[in-house]
């Protein structure tokens, strides 16, 4: 079987699935006290690296998705998957799960 590369710039999300690169959890909280990694939260906030073409309808068009590259968006705590590459997380999510554009 043949090795695979992936990289950011060679995952394109298929349908309405939108690749979310993924913000860093606080490292401590207001008060000033450090969390150790099993204390910290998953992370609810990232940025789009890339989007795919949108939702096909019953008549074969498609609705395009509603955020675009480099929006920042807040989503649903367990969704998507997880992906890890290199030391940068991403996750893949659909585009349901996002719950709003974060100016």
């Amino acid at each position: 079987m043949a090795a695979v590369s992936i990289n950011v710039t060679t995952v394109k999300p298929l349908g309405d699935r939108v690749f979310v690169k993924v913000s860093p959890s606080e490292e401590k909280t207001a008060g000033g006290i450090f969390l150790p990694d099993a204390a910290k939260e998953k992370p609810q906030i990232g940025e789009v690296v890339a989007v795919g073409p949108g939702k096909r309808n019953d008549d074969g068009s498609r609705t395009p998705v509603e955020v675009g590259v480099g929006d920042k968006v807040l989503y649903s705590k367990y969704a998507g998957t997880d992906i890890k590459l290199g030391r940068e997380e991403f996750v893949l999510l659909s585009e349901k799960d996002i719950l709003a554009a974060v100016s």
